[in-house]
C-alpha cells in the first residue's frame, strides 16, 4: 500500500525544516543570479509494484504493461538525464510535475541520483485520478522555503462520480522576502473527444481562477503568481482564455512563434502546446524583486527527446510506450520552462 497521507506530509516537514532549523532563512545571504521554473508530464512515471488500493494496475509486472523495476530504472535514468540537461546541471527553483504516481517514484528521482546534489525538497499529496498518476512540485531549499500547500480537489457538482488530478497549490519563499504562489495543473484530458470533454477542463479553469482570484482579493498588493502544467488545451481554447481573459494573468506560451519550439506534444502531423507557464502581472511589471527574464519562456527540446515519425514525418517524441509496445524513452511531452532574475 501507499504511504498514507500524514505520513508523506510529516516526511516533507522534517525535509524542509530539518535543515533550515539550523540556519534562519531569512539570515542567509542576499539572493542573486537567476531561478529557473520548470515544468514537465513525465508520461506515467509509475513504481513497478501492485498497488492494492487501486483497481488500476496495468503498470506492473503483470500488468498489461509489463512494467518491472529494470523499466523503471531506465525511466528514472532518463527523467534525472533530462533534468540535468533543460536545468543545464544548475538547481530549479520550482518544479512542476505531472503523471506521478507516488512519493517512492519522486524520492527515487530526487534522491537517489546526481539529482540528489541539488538540495530538492519535494510537494506530493494523494489525488483522486482513476490511474493514480499525480501532480507534484520539486523546490530548492537553497533558493526557496516552503510556507504553505494543499491539493485543490476537482469537483464536478453536475457528476459527483466525476474524479480528476488534483490542482497544486504551493505557497514558497526566497531570501528576499518575496512570495511565490505556485499552482501545479494537469487538467482533465480529451479523452471521448475534444468537444465533449471542454466543459471538464472548463471547470478546472474556474477553480483555479476561484483561488487566483481569492488570493488577490487576501492581498494588499498583487501577489506573484506562477501557473503552471498540462492543460490538455491550447493558449486558444476557451479554457485558457477563462483564465486569462481578466489581464491579471499573461500566459507566457501564447506567443507560439518565440518558444524555440512548435509544440510540446505531437498528435498525428501537427504539434501542439498543451504545456505552458502562466504568471500574474506583478512578474512582469514589477520594477523590484523577483519578476520575469523578458523572453526566457522556453519549450525544451534536446535531440535525445525524439526519434524519427516514419508514419507522419518529421520527428516525433521518444515514449515509454506506444500502446503496449515498449520503447525505453522519455516522454510524449516536452518540458517547459521561464526563468526569473532579480530587479
Amino acid at each position: 500500500m501507499k504511504p498514507s497521507a500524514t505520513l508523506k506530509i510529516l516526511t516533507v516537514f522534517l525535509f524542509v525544516f530539518g535543515i533550515q532549523a539550523i540556519i534562519p532563512f531569512a539570515a542567509m545571504a542576499q539572493q542573486t543570479g537567476e531561478m529557473r521554473v520548470a515544468f514537465w508530464n513525465m508520461e506515467n512515471f509509475f513504481d513497478p509494484f501492485v498497488d492494492s488500493t487501486r483497481v488500476y494496475n496495468e503498470f506492473t509486472e503483470e500488468g498489461g504493461q509489463h512494467w518491472n523495476y529494470r523499466r523503471f530504472h531506465t525511466k528514472r535514468n532518463n527523467m534525472y538525464k533530462a533534468i540535468l540537461a533543460f536545468s543545464e546541471n544548475k538547481p530549479l527553483a520550482v518544479f512542476g510535475i505531472a503523471e506521478v504516481e507516488n512519493l517512492f517514484v519522486l524520492n527515487m528521482l530526487f534522491t537517489q541520483t546526481p539529482l540528489k546534489n541539488h538540495n530538492y525538497r519535494i510537494v506530493h499529496y494523494e489525488g483522486d485520478d482513476r490511474r493514480g498518476i499525480d501532480v507534484a512540485l520539486v523546490y530548492c531549499i537553497d533558493k526557496l522555503q516552503l510556507i504553505y500547500s494543499e491539493g485543490i480537489k476537482l469537483r464536478n457538482p453536475h457528476n459527483r462520480k466525476f474524479r480528476s488530478r488534483d490542482i497544486l497549490y504551493v505557497k514558497l519563499a526566497d531570501r528576499q522576502g518575496d512570495t511565490l504562489h505556485c499552482f501545479v495543473n494537469h487538467w482533465p484530458s480529451r479523452y471521448g473527444g475534444e468537444r465533449e470533454t471542454v466543459n471538464l477542463r472548463l471547470l478546472a479553469a474556474n477553480i483555479l481562477k476561484h483561488k487566483v482570484d481569492s488570493l488577490v482579493s487576501a492581498s494588499s498588493a498583487m501577489p506573484k503568481i506562477i501557473i503552471m502544467g498540462d492543460f490538455n488545451d491550447t493558449p486558444e481554447d476557451p479554457s485558457l482564455q477563462a483564465l486569462t481573459k481578466d489581464g491579471m494573468l499573461v500566459n507566457l506560451f501564447a506567443d507560439t512563434g518565440k518558444l524555440g519550439f512548435e509544440g510540446t506534444l505531437k498528435h498525428q502531423y501537427n504539434w501542439q502546446i498543451f504545456d505552458q507557464i502562466i504568471v500574474s502581472k506583478a512578474l512582469i511589471n514589477k520594477r523590484k524583486g523577483l519578476v520575469y527574464k523578458t523572453k526566457s519562456a522556453t519549450i525544451y527540446h534536446g535531440d535525445f527527446l525524439f526519434v524519427k515519425d516514419e508514419t507522419y514525418g518529421g520527428l516525433k517524441l521518444f515514449r515509454t510506450y506506444i500502446g503496449p509496445k515498449y520503447q525505453g524513452g522519455y516522454s510524449d511531452h516536452l518540458p517547459v520552462f521561464i526563468d526569473l532574475i532579480y530587479k
